[in-house]
């Protein structure tokens, strides 16, 4: 009878320390269980605060008709983010560090400066979100958004990373209730699917309104920062080549629990859309909707909006930490405590702190910074991605066994083209804003 011994901080298998098992089974199962975590963290963390005010507006603009375009995005968010886990497990460097690495100082700045500025005017839209969810349940914005800096600070402060991702997995998993909400409201199941399935627009002309909407989901989809949050989770993690069928797979359970959870919210936004609600922002169809689907729908959409928040605002500042203490060579690890990586986090506390602030500035028209984020997220992500499709095609870096494969270069550089297509759409808008009148 064999016995192999897992080590829990590595997830590999050690002859003297770790948790003993005799099955082949159990072996599969507990290295799944000690990998599993940045895929789904990475993925479910971009349905944040402006995931769902994009997925709710689109439903309620539009009702089911933009569902198809999340089942297209389901195979280009997990290729993009599996290319990132093969090289952060090569390289056991973050992605900001291997852009320096191999691109130099130029392309290292240009990409760490847009990664820091996307990121932080995303983090403004979150604490937005907080403010208005609480605030449309009687909490006042000046004791709700200090609480949760102070909250999403203590959280990262433990200098613990398993204790942190196992906090963040049960923030995850929370995102369940998105299908007891969409069930509730009782959606007409058969044009869900037909939606989904076929591919169409919305009945009328095409709009300005419907191109920006689009490009929102496509950019609040797949968001540049994931790309560095997710190499410096498996560097963090150590995972080797070992464990890449697994990392694998935790990236395509997180692909397809967010895509569905998506859905979900675009089918709550669609209650909007049936009753005739017009609203600016998801806490207020969640206050139209209580006479509706009541008080639990309505508390339930405000929460989960708060859970978004919390989720993105944390995967989001540590992206920024983890990539900027690799570009100075600060110590950058949760593993380490407060007075062992400093500046690291510094970083971390400094971005929340300063966008929560931000967000209490009176007057702030927060529905409106929360879409054009995620616009401006879809304009600088095809640069990004032609980064890391260099990074994968470097046999240099990566050997001849895990460089990308013809198909995936293929399929990569389809997807940076209709990245680009939609960014030249967004532009040709601003520029010529009676284009698609």
């Amino acid at each position: 009878m064999q016995t192999t011994r897992i080590d829990a901080a590595t997830a590999q298998p050690e002859k003297n320390a770790g948790i003993v098992v005799r099955r082949r089974w159990q072996h599969s199962l507990l290295t799944f269980l000690m990998v599993f975590g940045p895929g789904l963290i990475v993925m479910e963390a971009d349905n944040d605060a402006g995931a769902v005010s994009t997925y709710v507006q689109a439903g309620g603009q539009y009702g089911l008709h933009l569902l198809w375009l999340l089942l297209l995005l389901l195979p280009i968010t997990y290729f993009v983010q599996e290319m990132v886990v093969r090289l952060g497990i090569a390289t056991g460097k973050g992605h900001a560090a291997m852009i320096y690495e191999r691109f130099g100082k130029w392309w290292g700045r240009f990409s760490l400066i847009d990664l820091l500025v996307v990121n932080f005017l995303t983090l403004i839209t979150e604490f937005a979100a907080i403010a208005l969810a609480l605030g449309a349940m009687g909490v006042a914005p000046l004791i709700a958004v200090p609480v949760a800096a102070a909250g999403l600070i203590l959280m990262v402060l433990s200098g613990s990373y398993l204790r942190w991702e196992r906090t963040v997995i049960v923030l995850c998993l929370l995102d369940l209730a998105w299908f007891f909400l969409a069930a509730r409201l009782h959606p007409q199941w058969s044009a869900v699917a037909f939606n989904t399935a076929v591919p169409h627009l919305p009945p009328g002309r095409v709009t300005g309104d419907l191109v920006f909407l689009i490009i929102a989901i496509v950019g609040t989809t797949i968001a540049p920062w994931q790309l560095f949050f997710q190499q410096s989770c498996v560097a963090e993690k150590r995972l080797r080549f070992a464990d890449l069928k697994w990392a694998r797979l935790d990236t395509l359970i997180g692909a397809t629990f967010t895509v569905l959870v998506a859905g979900a919210m675009m089918i709550v936004g669609d209650a909007g859309y049936r009753h005739g609600i017009a609203f600016a922002d998801p806490a207020q169809m969640a206050l139209a909707l209580t006479p509706v689907a009541g008080r639990a729908v309505r508390n339930g959409i405000l929460l989960l909006m708060v859970n978004a928040a919390v989720l993105g605002t944390t995967a989001i500042s540590l992206a920024s930490a983890w990539a900027y203490g690799e570009v100075r060579g600060w110590p950058h690890s949760l593993h380490k405590k407060f007075w062992e990586a400093p500046g690291f986090y510094a970083v971390y506390v400094g971005c929340v702190g300063l966008a929560a602030a931000i967000v209490l500035v009176p007057h702030m028209p927060l529905q409106l910074v929360i879409l054009s984020v995620q616009v401006f997220a879809g304009l600088v992500l095809p640069s990004a991605i032609i980064l890391l499709q260099l990074l994968l095609n470097d046999r240099a870096l990566l050997g001849s066994q895990w460089v990308n494969r013809p198909w995936n270069n293929w399929l990569n550089w389809t997807i940076i083209a209709v990245l680009f297509a939609l960014s030249l759409l967004l532009a040709a808008q601003v520029m010529l804003p009676q284009l698609f009148s």
